[in-house]
């Protein structure tokens, strides 16, 4: 494992930081029955009390799924939230900068903004994966994240895992792998590898697979000082009782997360192959994801043309190096016939 001084990539402001300390900080014994610390309504509503802040009982179950300990995890409001304390954590403002290959997820872009740290874009190769000569020109001595999608949001390719091994092991900051649809992916993340590496950071979520999007439940494994350093400037009770419960029922029950998987990953298939015989469609870009990128004639027109038959999907076309394409969620083999057939029908 290359060794890197976490603690030498934190904020200062952030070392010295005292965390807030909650009620249920203070106190975590067992057995007591009146709980008068917290200045909560006493009626009991099932939801008059203030929920675990550090979601115990989620963590131990998504150690035991994910194969690490819960002292690497870092649960979220969604992936944006660990996302944003990335950033208050270890940049500094007006000052560091993180490298972002482009095309992909606009979030990162987003909070580094208004964290007031400076951007360094790069572009994806031509066929959507990392130009690692580019990264290495654009990294300095003020870089502190490298920010990865894979599979990729919007191009839906796998990164080339050789190419992140290297970054991971010549960088000397955090290289932060966003896999928000790794569950559609043949073979496992990046987080067994969290073991080789200390300055990789994982990102997950509930949102894709696990049909969860609405509850905001985002995950981030990473070494356990990097957790911890999250763990100090989060807000307290930054995931609801009802996000942990929900959550916990799902996770309970994970044949059903995988039935859904299979079935979508059939239907991308089916629907690839439909999309690649229409004769307005330029391209069907490979996918690993929940969705296809394709380029077509005309996007903005095909477009409204959708929204007029009750389909909505993303237009790309002005995203670097998707000139001309639309972003499609697979949809229920009901939905998907639907697109296919509204856009036969444009084709004719």
């Amino acid at each position: 494992m290359k060794s890197i001084d976490i603690h030498q990539l934190v904020r200062e402001n952030v070392k010295r930081l005292k965390p807030y300390s909650s009620a249920r900080d203070e106190f975590q014994g067992l057995g007591a029955s009146v709980f008068l610390d917290a200045n909560e309504n006493p009626v009991a509503t099932a939801y008059n009390r203030y929920p675990d802040p550090h979601q115990r009982e989620l963590k131990k179950i998504l150690a035991e799924i994910k194969g690490i300990p819960t002292d690497q995890i870092f649960l979220g409001n969604g992936s944006d939230e660990p996302i944003d304390l990335l950033f208050r954590a270890f940049c500094e403002p007006g000052k560091s900068n993180v490298v972002i290959p482009q095309p992909t997820y606009g979030m990162y872009a987003v909070s580094a903004n208004i964290n007031a740290v400076a951007i360094k874009s790069v572009l994806l190769t031509p066929g959507f994966d990392l130009d690692i000569r580019a990264i290495r020109q654009a990294v300095d001595s003020q870089t502190r994240m490298i920010f990865l999608c894979s599979p990729n949001n919007p191009t839906g390719n796998r990164l080339d895992g050789k190419k992140i091994e290297t970054l991971l092991n010549e960088f000397a900051g955090l290289v932060v792998v966003d896999e928000a649809y790794i569950d559609f992916v043949e073979g496992p993340g990046l987080v067994p590898a969290l073991s080789h590496h200390q300055n990789l950071v994982v990102l997950q979520t509930l949102s894709k697979a696990w049909g969860l999007a609405s509850i905001r439940l985002g995950m981030c494994f990473a070494q356990a000082e990097v957790i911890a350093i999250l763990n100090k400037i989060k807000p307290p009770y930054n995931i609801s009782h009802l996000t942990q419960q929900t959550a916990l029922s799902y996770l309970s029950d994970p044949q059903k997360k995988d039935r859904w998987v299979a079935m979508i990953r059939q239907e991308r298939q089916r629907v690839a192959r439909a999309l690649s015989t229409l004769p307005l469609i330029q391209t069907v870009f490979p996918s690993e994801a929940n969705f296809l990128l394709v380029r077509v004639d005309k996007p903005k027109a095909i477009y409204d043309q959708l929204v007029a038959a009750g389909i909505v999907v993303r237009d790309r076309s002005t995203v670097p190096l998707c000139e001309g394409c639309l972003r499609i969620t697979i949809g229920t083999p009901a939905e998907n016939d639907k697109v296919l057939a509204t856009l036969q029908q444009l084709s004719e």
